[in-house]
């Protein structure tokens, strides 16, 4: 089949190195398109969680499939999150086609895009990080109970059910946590003359018009390869969000294997390591 040509692709809260991760899925998704710009809006990879023993070959195909866009001129730009916080210390490093920042504003078509995690307002993470860290456990542990739920539940010829969107769902906080979280983030984007802002970080797929006195702009949230399965799409000056469909990226499945992987591992480990040795001599 042929693969769609996009000219920006976001995704976010993809977690690898988790139980809870739908990398299949996700490599399907990645092997249908392609992006002129793929934007990698944090939480890709979730050092908070990550274990020697569990790191599936499905996983590390993300990365392979990352690793070959950037060779193949599609530009990727990585944005920290807070469960990959530690390449923060990286911030701002580029390699070729891949670039690592904290946050990033292009201008698409005349617009200015405004793009963040969003971490940044969570006062568990800012203030008790180890009440955060508990938190991330438990959700792991809650999307491997659910997983369990709908294997028996697929067998019995039934639909699958989301256990972490009921419970969401039903407490009145955790919907006013997400309704918080977007105005806040809206808000401050109209403030900024900003025309859109883009971002992840609560597992929400959204894309809203936000307006207030001063003006008006458009939220999106990339949502998580964990439950939602989607991604943002922007192409032709419209903005869409994806939802993972199996009959259609199920045919890209057999590709999976065949990506090129053709790549220079030892360019791109001396290039970084020249990059960090000039980065003071940039700066000063």
């Amino acid at each position: 089949m042929k693969k769609r040509t996009v000219e920006l692709v976001v995704i976010s809260d993809v977690h690898l190195g988790t139980y809870g991760c739908q990398a299949k899925e996700l490599l399907n998704y990645l092997n249908s398109i392609k992006p002129k710009t793929l934007i990698l809006n944090g939480d890709i990879i979730d050092i908070w969680q990550f274990r020697k023993r569990y790191f599936p070959k499905s996983h590390l195909k993300i990365i392979k499939k990352i690793i070959a866009f950037a060779s193949k001129g599609t530009e990727v730009i990585y944005i920290t999150g807070n469960h990959d916080e530690m390449l923060r210390k990286f911030s701002d490093t580029q390699i070729g086609d891949f670039k690592l920042v904290d946050k990033l504003v292009i201008e698409l078509d005349g617009k200015k895009a405004w793009f963040f995690h969003g971490d940044i307002f969570d006062a568990s993470i800012q203030n008790a990080k180890w009440l955060a860290k508990l938190g991330g456990w438990g959700y792991d542990l809650l999307i491997m109970l659910n997983q369990l739920i709908n294997w028996f539940l697929i067998r019995l010829g039934k639909e699958k059910f989301s256990l972490s969107k009921k419970i969401k769902n039903s407490v009145k906080k955790a919907v006013k946590y997400i309704n918080d979280f977007e105005d806040v983030t809206a808000e401050l984007a109209v403030q900024n003359k900003y025309s859109y802002v883009v971002c992840g970080h609560i597992h929400q797929p959204q894309m809203r018009e936000y307006t207030n006195k001063n003006g008006s702009c458009l939220y999106l949230n990339s949502g998580d390869w964990i439950e939602n399965l989607t991604a943002l799409e922007y192409d032709e000056e419209e903005w869409k969000l994806v939802h993972y469909e199996n009959k259609q990226m199920e045919a890209f499945a057999e590709q999976n294997e065949e990506f090129e992987m053709n790549i220079d591992l030892e360019g791109l480990q001396t290039s970084f390591m020249t990059n960090q040795l000039l980065k003071p001599l940039k700066r000063s």
